[in-house]
Order: structure tokens, then C-alpha cells, then sequence
């Protein structure tokens, strides 16, 4: 393809995304007049989304930098959320500065050090030392006194004055509780992580209530029917193991990745999902819709979240101060292939089937 044939193949690309013509973006890559602010950045939004990079006149200079600390990238999830928060920052004109933390690496308190050397604008925290019950909060209430505005992500903390923007992790527990009970189940396990982080108590606590409202068991059973482990797939096969052995045959999980570890442990005892264990993830993460089974789960809205994050961010940065509470987004059941109706005991057949 010649360059001429490949330009107009890319405004082809730009017009249809940004639903003008060819002309239209034309004008607005070559900063001719005629054209409204609202369809010029229809045209830039068309550009960015596509990958395609602005001619220098028409890049925008960073309001500043905003730090984004996240736990770690291996599950899925919190790339998601990364990329979602990154995306809105940049259309807010903010340069992102990713920090994300591994095992014996960069702490949070170390990369938020750096963060101010580079004299950022604000910080995002996502499921950071907030969410940790057990951590000492008040190195949040130190970067609010300086002043730094901060938004907090996924874990509510009492006497903070900043926005918090959540899902709804009680509703999530309920939700799943809802649906397995539907299908037949009664023995439903919880596998989630360490009960020290405040969405965890949450997931418990929607969790138990559910299960005492729609099973009737005891809080004795329901004890022996949750199991508190590490977050990931070993210590989601770990946990499922021991509930599978308690006679569990519905398996409510605290992400998407316990989930596939429960999987992987009801296989290793020669069970059938769902045909004899039914696994209820949570995140909704990409490409969980593609494992096998395709996993039912808790979907986040992740892209609501960061935008209510950035908003909430920028207003505080701007002067116009966020309300200092949590924004609650509701979690949605996608039901897939990892969960049908509970195993049951071989019923006769009807008398009309019967022979004679």
C-alpha cells in the first residue's frame, strides 16, 4: 500500500471512530478552522484510542504527574484497573507514574517518597495499606496534611478525609450465595484471603448473612465452611480442597484466580465443574471468560470505578474538593460454565417408564 493509499486508510479509521468524516479529521490534523471544540476532540479522543500518535501541535502539555500504586501485576485485575485509571488520567491531561509493588521489592510507603520527589499532583491507591486493617493508616492522614490530594481504591477506612471508591464486596458475597442457592446448592464453601483486610470482612459478612437467610445453617457450620488463605490459585486449591472434603459442593471465591485453583483442586479428586462443584469467581479479570470451564464470577466495573477515582482526583487537585466518602459501585453476576444445578441422588424414574 502506498503512503497516499495508507493515509487515507488511517482518516478512514479516525472518521469512523470518531463518527465524522474524512474532511472533518482532516481539517482537525491539520489545524484548520471550521470545525467545533466538542467534534476537535471527538477527532483527538478517535487518535488516542486507535494508537495512533498526535502531530506535535496538537499534543496536549501534562497538567502534571499523579501517582498510581497497586499491589502487583499478576493478577489480572489490577492491570485492568491500571490501564482503566491510566487511560482517564491522560484525557484529564495528567501524565500517570505507575508503581507497583512485588514481594520484597519497592514498598508502598518508598514508592510514595519518590512520588513526592517528583512532586506529583496527586495520588491514586489501589488496594494498597488502606484496605489492610492491621497497617497504620496514619500515613494517609500525614499526605492529606501536607496538603496532597489522594483518592483510595478497593478498602474504607474510618476518620480518612478522602474520597474512597469501592465495590461492593457484601453485596458480592451475597450475590454469589443468591445464585449457587438458586441452583440447589446448600453445603457452599467461602474461600477469600486473610480476614485482617476490610474487603474480606466484607465478603464474610455478605457471605454469612446470605447463607444464614437462604440455607438456615448454623454459624457452627458456616464456620467449617469458610476457609481464610492466601490470595492466588495455590492457596485457592489449598482452601478448596479442604472445604471439598467437608462436603461442599458450591465454592463462592474471593477472585478469579482462587477460583481456578479451586477448579484444579475438585479435578484432582476426580470431580466433574459444575458437574459435581459448582465455582463462583470474583473480578471478572480479562480472559477469564475463555478458561474451562468459562468461570462464572463477580464482575468489578472496572471502568466505572476509574473514572469515579480520576474525577474524584482531579476535582480535589483542582480546588473543588470530593465529597470525603465511599463511592459504592455494585458488582454483577455473569453466569457461565462453572456453575450448574447441585448433584443430586439418583431419582427412580416414573411409574410410565418402568416395563411392564
Amino acid at each position: 500500500m502506498g503512503y497516499s493509499a495508507a493515509m487515507r486508510a488511517r482518516l478512514a479509521d479516525i472518521a469512523q471512530q470518531a463518527e465524522v468524516s474524512e474532511a472533518t479529521v482532516s481539517r482537525v490534523l491539520n489545524g484548520r478552522p471550521g470545525v467545533s471544540a466538542e467534534t476537535r476532540q471527538a477527532v483527538l479522543t478517535a487518535l488516542d484510542v486507535l494508537g495512533y500518535e498526535r502531530p506535535a501541535r496538537l499534543r496536549k502539555r501534562s497538567a502534571g504527574l499523579v501517582g498510581l500504586v497497586v499491589p502487583e501485576l499478576d493478577n489480572p485485575i489490577f492491570p485492568a484497573f491500571a490501564q482503566t485509571i491510566e487511560s482517564a488520567l491522560a484525557q484529564s491531561g495528567y501524565t500517570p507514574v505507575l508503581c507497583t509493588q512485588t514481594p520484597g521489592g519497592v514498598t508502598e510507603d518508598e514508592y510514595v517518597e519518590m512520588l513526592l520527589d517528583r512532586q506529583v499532583s496527586g495520588i491514586v491507591f489501589v488496594s494498597g495499606l488502606h484496605a489492610d486493617t492491621s497497617a497504620d493508616h496514619d500515613r494517609y492522614r500525614k499526605l492529606i496534611a501536607r496538603p496532597l490530594p489522594i483518592v483510595l481504591v478497593n478498602g474504607y477506612v474510618e476518620g480518612i478525609e478522602a474520597p474512597f471508591v469501592s465495590c461492593d464486596d457484601r453485596m458480592a458475597g451475597e450475590l454469589a450465595v443468591a445464585h449457587l442457592v438458586a441452583l440447589g446448592h446448600r453445603r457452599i464453601g467461602l474461600i477469600t484471603g486473610p480476614d485482617r483486610f476490610s474487603p474480606v470482612q466484607r465478603k464474610v459478612g455478605g457471605y454469612r448473612s446470605a447463607m444464614r437467610r437462604l440455607t438456615g445453617l448454623t454459624d457452627t457450620e458456616l464456620d467449617e465452611l469458610t476457609a481464610l488463605t492466601l490470595f492466588g490459585v495455590e492457596g485457592g486449591e489449598a482452601a478448596a480442597a479442604r472445604l471439598l472434603e467437608r462436603g461442599a459442593t458450591g465454592l463462592v471465591c474471593g477472585s478469579d484466580l482462587m477460583a481456578l485453583g479451586a477448579i484444579r483442586a475438585a479435578r484432582q479428586r476426580g470431580l466433574s465443574v459444575p458437574g459435581e462443584v459448582s465455582v463462583v469467581g470474583y473480578d471478572d479479570s480479562p480472559l477469564i471468560a475463555f478458561t474451562d470451564p468459562p468461570l462464572t464470577t463477580l464482575r468489578q466495573p472496572v471502568a466505572s470505578m476509574a473514572v469515579a477515582a480520576v474525577r474524584a482526583l482531579v476535582d480535589e487537585i483542582n480546588g473543588h474538593a470530593a465529597p470525603h466518602s465511599e463511592y459504592v459501585f455494585r458488582p454483577e453476576l455473569v453466569v457461565r460454565g462453572s456453575t450448574a444445578i447441585a448433584p443430586g441422588p439418583a431419582t427412580p424414574p416414573p411409574p410410565s417408564a418402568v416395563p411392564a
